[in-house]
């Protein structure tokens, strides 16, 4: 078991972070080289402690505990005594190179050195150090203390001892593991593309509008957020760099190509709720505009966009991404769905995925439609995902 736990940024997820660490019980440091920072994340989360009491979820007794655990540090040189150190800064891979170097200078040879990256290559990130060997990915969601799920992701430099003592620290800080290998966008990031992508795409051919997309994908669906919502949440600007690293760092693979649409809203600032305006209003006096409530144009869209997610699933298994088990819990448990990707293929048929997928490559000729060979090897012999657990 893991007890010192260092930080590195006091932004809002190395602040969920440090929350999640020391309710678990661990002696917490989080740095930030800003100390107004570091108070902005004290004050922060003494609001977020007393939330959690009004609802009567936690007492006076284990929000002191809770606090006592957290140490609020400005020098990296304070972190030396971590035997587990969780980076969580800007994604800019050079910067995490160059804050990790200088870590290792101060840390003992065992302490594990691991960053929260999105979507970066974390083999890369190990490279920058002497002991590469000691580095790994985890993952965690926004916001980190409510979200179930933490991506492992071990580098091929990564020791077996590393990730197994990594996976057994945040299984006891009570969050679910997906162990998933060092590819762009681990697990969510790269098969949670199409619900934007495919989205985007529908609108640009004046399928529907934002509105009806949205209303299609909850109603029938049963997704609490519709992808323009969602994207308006998350900010078009992130939402945006995420989808371009993504397709850049699989070789321009149409299947990731960002949209014109995004992009030029994301240039005029329309970043969504952060900017008071994205594909919706936000200002007081907007009025949000009505979907139109045509359930058959509900139903293609819904499974034009739920049979690319599946396709994206399976090429995730059939690459070896991540387990069966884990893509449905990612999905699941870190982005919120209704169903594991996989189980919703086993309910519409892998059959009806072929089929739909064949359909929509004839019609377009892109490289974007092509169905993923498990798929195809799976209908061709009448097969089922989890069929070794049924």
């Amino acid at each position: 078991m893991i007890h010192k736990v260092g930080i590195i940024g006091s932004g809002t997820m190395g602040s969920g972070i440090a929350q999640v660490a020391a309710t678990a019980g661990c002696a917490v440091k989080l740095y930030d080289a800003n100390t107004e920072a570091l108070d902005k994340a004290k004050t922060s989360l003494k609001k977020i402690l007393n939330r959690l009491i009004e609802k009567g979820r936690i007492d006076e007794a284990e929000k002191s505990r809770i606090q006592s655990n957290i140490q609020y540090v400005s020098s990296l040189k304070d972190l030396s005594d971590s035997e587990l150190t969780i980076e969580a800064i800007v994604e800019n891979i050079e910067i995490k190179k160059k804050v990790f170097q200088e870590l290792e200078s101060y840390v003992s040879k065992k302490t594990i050195i691991a960053s929260n990256t999105s979507s970066l290559s974390i083999a890369s990130i190990a490279s920058a150090l002497k002991k590469p060997s000691r580095c790994i990915g985890i993952h965690f969601f926004n916001p980190a203390p409510l979200m179930k799920l933490v991506e492992v992701i071990p580098a091929i430099q990564t020791s077996d001892k590393v990730r197994r003592k990594t996976a057994e620290n945040i299984k006891n800080w009570g969050k679910t593991v997906a162990l998933a290998k060092d590819t762009p966008g681990f697990i969510v990031n790269r098969v949670a593309r199409p619900f934007y992508g495919e989205s985007l795409r529908i609108y640009e051919e004046g399928i529907a509008d934002f509105a009806t997309i949205d209303w299609a994908m909850k109603r029938l669906g049963g997704f609490r957020m519709g992808p323009f919502e969602l994207m308006d949440f998350i900010g078009n600007d992130v939402n945006y760099v995420v989808t371009e690293t993504v397709f850049e760092a699989f070789y321009y693979d149409p299947r990731y190509k960002p949209a014109f649409t995004q992009k030029r809203f994301a240039e005029a600032g329309y970043l969504g709720r952060k900017s008071g305006k994205g594909y919706y209003d936000y200002s007081e006096k907007a009025s949000k505009p009505q979907p139109k409530e045509d359930v058959a144009l509900a139903q293609k869209i819904f499974d034009r966009v739920l049979v690319m997610l599946i396709n994206e699933a399976a090429d995730a298994l059939f690459w070896q991404v991540a387990s069966e088990e884990d893509i449905d819990n990612a999905m699941t448990k870190g982005v919120n769905y209704p169903k594991g990707l996989l189980a919703w293929a086993n309910e519409k048929g892998i059959d009806w995925c072929v089929e739909i997928l064949d359909a929509l490559y004839n019609e377009y000729h892109e490289e974007r439609y092509r169905c993923s060979p498990l798929l195809r090897r799976m209908n061709a012999n009448n097969e089922t995902f989890f069929r070794d657990k049924l």
